[in-house]
């Protein structure tokens, strides 16, 4: 039995979504204090930017007519493939970055879906909890409402093509201390708390998840 966790913060020292993650984290070792935790860090140690497009090609490719380069793609995708298949729970830590997602964790997912057989819901069932922080606030009547285009698609992602049992721990306004922000730092604040009560509760549940799978 083992978790892993993925983060995708270029910014690990100060990462708001690695607060949360930890906290997931935390509880799910508490309860399986004997048990590994697998770690990937997309921000500190990011995927080769051109081998989704090697893995891919690669796949349409018999074999032996296979470069090295589309041979070396093929085995990294398939080994990100077997980190999410071996876990038996999982919590990811993904940021809004420029309104989406990051390229680096877009290679991420590219790859984990050229690795599988086609269609294959590589987290069928598995309890996994994805961590997202916005740094601004893109809630319902806010002047950026429908601007976050990340967290839809991680759901569809993550929920529908994999298949996850998921659950997702919010938090928006994490910057309210920068310049001229200052009026929402109260809202800022209760929706920090709320976060940080949502992932212990997260990471309590898939602990408990995974002890009955």
């Amino acid at each position: 039995m083992s978790l892993f966790r993925l983060d995708a913060s270029i910014l690990p020292g100060t990462s708001a979504g690695a607060e949360l993650a930890d906290i997931v984290e935390a509880e799910w070792t508490a309860a399986h204090p004997d048990e590994p935790v697998v770690r990937r860090h997309l921000g500190t140690d990011p995927l080769p930017a051109g081998a989704w497009v090697q893995a891919h090609t690669g796949a349409l490719t018999p074999e032996p007519d296979r470069t090295p380069a589309q041979r070396d793609a093929r085995l990294l995708a398939e080994s990100l493939v077997a980190e999410l298949e071996a876990a038996e729970a999982v919590v990811l830590a993904v940021p809004l970055y420029n309104f989406g997602v990051s390229q680096h964790f877009k290679t991420w997912v590219d790859l984990v879906i050229s690795g599988a057989p086609l269609a294959c819901p590589v987290l069928k069932d598995k309890p996994t909890v994805l961590a997202t922080v916005r740094g601004g606030g893109y809630a319902p009547g806010t002047p950026r409402e429908g601007w976050d285009h990340s967290t839809p698609y991680l759901r569809r992602i993550l929920a529908d093509v994999w298949q996850a049992d998921l659950t997702v721990v919010e938090r928006e306004l994490t910057i309210a201390a920068s310049p001229g922000m200052e009026p929402l730092g109260d809202l800022a604040a209760d929706l920090h708390a709320k976060a940080l009560n949502a992932a212990g509760e997260a990471g309590r549940d898939i602990a408990t998840t995974s002890t009955f799978r």
